[in-house]
């Protein structure tokens, strides 16, 4: 019976990350096409993502991609080199202490506002 690990995690992470993103991308879209319907209708949907509410989700969608995309890097290493997969616990460790070093000055920088507004 299989157990899980790191590479069940990295692999739910990876597809929960790059629907999310998907669905942003969706969202987005649409959001651009309410120019077609005048300036005050688009200016009326991108006035969301001005609301100190949003900046929490501003800040996952950011940590999605950046999960995705060094995921995305670690998968093409072991892809490329087969000889990889037999260090991938420490590949995956890895991985995550550089995210973990990364998402941390950007929560600071992206959640300041969103504190400073409501706190």
């Amino acid at each position: 019976m299989y157990r899980g690990g790191p590479g069940m995690l990295a692999w739910a992470l990876h597809r929960i990350t790059g629907v999310a993103i998907l669905l942003f991308l969706l969202i987005h879209i649409i959001e651009t096409m309410m120019i077609g319907f005048g300036p005050d209708a688009y200016n009326r949907a991108i006035a969301i993502y001005k609301q100190p509410w949003f900046k929490p989700f501003e800040f996952l969608l950011a940590a999605a991609v950046l999960y995705h995309a060094g995921n995305g890097i670690l998968v093409m290493i072991v892809d490329f080199l087969p000889e990889a997969s037999r260090v991938y616990r420490k590949l995956f460790w890895a991985g995550a202490l550089v995210y973990t070093v990364l998402i941390i000055p950007i929560a600071y920088l992206m959640l300041r506002p969103f504190f400073t507004a409501y706190f």
